[in-house]
């Protein structure tokens, strides 16, 4: 087997809980997906499927005053070509990956970036940690970093604080700090959502072309599926929690085959707003009627099946497994073939 063909990433059954006054509150539930060297996954789906939650897990950053329940398994391909497993790393191990070969762009960088540091010397730290540079040698990095992510100025930017910078530009800086050590992977967690559709285009096409000159991989985390649909490689759906359905862009894109799935692609608005037959009034906006269940209290079987105008009875009885619907392909629903075919007809 190639190099290019051993996952970056393997994520098996990873489940992550939290115990509260009220019960355990499952956030993750056995999630499993791979990543290939130099490609995109998206993981995508509602506020509260748990996509947050799988992200800070993988990067050991789940506060530890939350006392969380982890397991599962985890495959992580270092650049020297050995595998660890990121859930049973020590602290101090941790620590030495995060930052270096593994890294994160947060979903608000001005929260996450230090509001009493100057940017040269918040992206100098991490490489001077990792890489062992001086302070002036760490500085010009920084400033490289900051050209390389086309900041305009980056001389002067670099000894501005946070909050003199747009927040295309803290965005930018959040690039530059992750993409320091030259990272293989790289988890991006909603990192355009607060940017009008002008900059986020222009940071999408910067982690993209950042990524085709380093061939690092990237796990984009999302609910924005226009964003998907241009830059991801592999769509992984999750839904109170669970993967709910995996598959190539292209091929769920073209035919959804969870109800889920079907019903974010209908809300899209190029999807539902077209005019009827007989040239009428434009439909309405489609919408996944209810909401997603308490996580204290999950339904009995398919967590979608209250909103699910697709459901059975069977579908209250038990937790549906993901199967694999074709190459490449998997669902969880126990109607997986009828769906496909009532979408196709």
């Amino acid at each position: 087997m190639t190099d290019a063909l051993i996952p970056r990433l393997s994520v098996r059954n990873l489940s992550t809980s939290f115990p509260t006054e009220d019960g355990l509150v499952r956030s993750v539930g056995e999630v499993s997906f791979s990543i290939l060297p130099g490609q995109t996954t998206a993981l995508v789906g509602e506020s509260g499927s748990g996509k947050s939650v799988t992200s800070l897990t993988l990067m050991g950053l789940l506060p530890k005053t939350a006392d969380a329940q982890v397991t599962g398994e985890t495959s992580f391909v270092k650049r020297d070509g050995n595998a660890v497993d990121l859930l049973q790393l020590s602290g101090s191990d941790m620590r030495r990956l995060r930052g270096n070969e593994l890294a994160m762009i947060f979903q608000e960088p001005m929260t996450s970036l230090n509001p009493v540091f100057r940017i040269g010397e918040q992206i100098a730290e991490s490489v001077r940690l990792h890489k062992g540079l001086d302070r002036k040698a760490a500085l010009a990095h920084a400033l490289r970093m900051l050209d390389l992510v086309e900041i305009p100025a980056a001389s002067q930017r670099l000894h501005e604080y946070p909050h003199q910078l747009s927040g295309g530009m803290r965005q930018r800086v959040m690039i530059a700090l992750a993409m320091a050590c030259d990272p293989t992977l790289l988890i991006a967690d909603e990192p355009t959502t607060a940017l009008d559709v002008t900059i986020q285009a222009q940071i999408l096409a910067l982690m993209r072309r950042l990524q085709s000159e380093t061939g690092m991989s990237i796990l984009f985390i999302t609910h924005n599926l226009g964003v998907v649909a241009h830059h991801a490689d592999d769509v992984v759906v999750m839904y109170a929690g669970r993967v709910v359905e995996h598959a190539p862009v292209r091929p769920l894109f073209a035919q959804p085959e969870h109800p889920y799935t079907q019903g974010l692609l209908a809300c899209l608005p190029g999807k539902t707003q077209r005019t009827t037959a007989d040239g009428g009034r434009p439909r309405r906006l489609f919408a996944i009627r209810g909401q997603v269940s308490s996580p204290l209290a999950p339904p009995p079987g398919c967590a979608f099946e209250p909103r699910c105008d697709l459901a059975i009875p069977a579908c209250r009885d038990a937790v549906p497994p993901l199967i694999q619907t074709s190459a490449g392909r998997l669902a969880r629903c126990i109607r997986v073939p009828a769906t496909v075919m009532e979408k196709a007809a």
